[in-house]
């Protein structure tokens, strides 16, 4: 078939091998960003075990919003980064991923809000990012079906605009990390869960069971966002990790109307609107811990009121559907990136919360960095496993509760 309905094969059907030098587990954006960059590097021998489907996980639920807009210098350089792999991707990969910037708007509704932001505005820009807070005549020539009266409960003081922040089709750019790296001789596996970890002398990691026999190998990495801990307890490790389900709902398409992502942590609620014309909602995590994938009528509910204070145009749109997924919560709300002391061999690329699908091409670059020289990388190290040891934690929490 030829044109734009020509069918695309995205990784080849390979027998397992029984020894790999890398085993990566999990086959979302982090795992495949991670062997795609291995490869890149001329580390070839490595498999991506997948107990479903490539993007079977968070990579396919999450609402793909991508920013950098953090609250401290280290996540902003390192979600900076991401956002400039993200804007030539399409290129390196030859697969357009849809990459969208059409900006992103978080707003305030108090005063302290609004000197938060003011913070947030000044260490972006510091950092060479570009973000400002804005006032109400320019949030409404951004976004003019918002309402901007003083009739809501609470009322919109200011944003902070985020000019290169947008959305991206998660799909392609998991399918476009899967289909190059299986090009460059990595081997992906679906359908095999890990059921075990080995170690040998020293500790030191020695190979993987599966479901479809052992593995030996030297090297793992979990890759495996809301299942990271159940994989981390394989070696003994107890990760500083709660997993809480995150639930987002989409509309009927809609003659585009909006710009901007909108974001607001008053109302634990978010909006964008895709290519297809359809409005994604969702809000912030669930207020429990679960492994569970269901969405509730409560979250439908909630979210649709405070989309209402937003933008009451949109009342009479009907949801098509609504989802969840689960996501790796850490008590700094920051990832953990790198190897652990103990556990030679083990890699960990987890704790990414509502925001690991944005940081999916950073993390995969300099994780593999990290395995084809044994250094860690500069704009990792603030993100170890030991910072909750010594109690060196990057508190994100203002920016990354609700502003996925």
């Amino acid at each position: 078939m030829i044109g734009p309905l020509r069918r695309i094969r995205v990784v080849r059907s390979r027998e397992l091998r029984r020894s790999y030098d890398v085993v990566i587990v999990g086959a979302g954006v982090h795992g495949l960003a991670i062997a795609y960059e291995l490869a890149r590097r001329g580390v070839t021998n490595v498999a991506v075990l997948e107990k479903q489907y490539v993007g079977a996980g968070g990579s396919g639920r999450n609402t793909a919003i991508i920013r950098s807009n953090y609250r401290t210098p280290e996540g902003v350089a390192f979600y900076d980064e991401s956002v400039r792999i993200y804007e030539r991707l399409s290129v390196e990969l030859g697969f357009n991923v849809l990459f969208s910037q059409h900006g992103h708007l978080t707003f305030a509704h108090t005063e302290s809000a609004v000197a938060g932001l003011r913070v947030r505005a000044e260490v972006n820009q510091l950092q060479g990012v570009d973000s400002a807070v804005i006032d109400r005549p320019e949030i409404a020539r951004l976004v003019p079906a918002l309402d901007l009266s003083d009739r809501p409960r609470y009322p919109i003081l200011a944003a902070l605009y985020h000019p290169p922040g947008g959305i991206i089709r998660h799909d392609a750019v998991v399918w476009g990390y899967a289909r190059r790296a299986d090009q460059l001789g990595v081997e992906i596996h679906q359908g095999i869960e890990v059921t075990g970890i080995d170690r040998g002398e020293g500790g030191r990691i020695s190979g993987v069971r599966t479901s479809k026999g052992d593995i030996a190998t030297g090297t793992v990495v979990n890759a495996t966002a809301g299942w990271a801990s159940t994989i981390a307890t394989m070696v003994d490790v107890r990760l500083p990790i709660v997993t809480h389900p995150l639930q987002a709902l989409v509309t009927e398409p809609l003659k585009p109307f909006l710009g901007p992502v909108l974001v607001s942590a008053t109302l634990h609620v978010y909006v964008s609107q895709t290519d297809r014309g359809e409005l994604v909602i969702g809000s912030e995590i669930d207020p429990y811990a679960s492994y569970s994938n269901r969405s509730t009528l409560g979250f439908m509910e909630s979210s649709a009121a405070h989309i209402l204070e937003l933008l009451p145009s949109v009342a009479g749109v009907r949801v098509l559907r609504q989802w969840a997924g689960i996501c790796d919560m850490t008590p700094d709300y920051s990832p953990i990136i790198g190897p652990v002391p103990d556990v030679p061999g083990f890699v960990l690329d987890v704790g990414w919360g509502t925001y690991g699908f944005k940081a999916g091409p950073v993390a995969g670059r300099r994780v593999a960095e990290l395995i084809a020289t044994g250094r860690t990388p500069e704009v990792l190290a603030p993100f170890t496993f030991e910072r909750f040891a010594t109690g060196s934690l990057i508190g994100e929490r203002a920016a990354a509760a609700v502003s996925h």
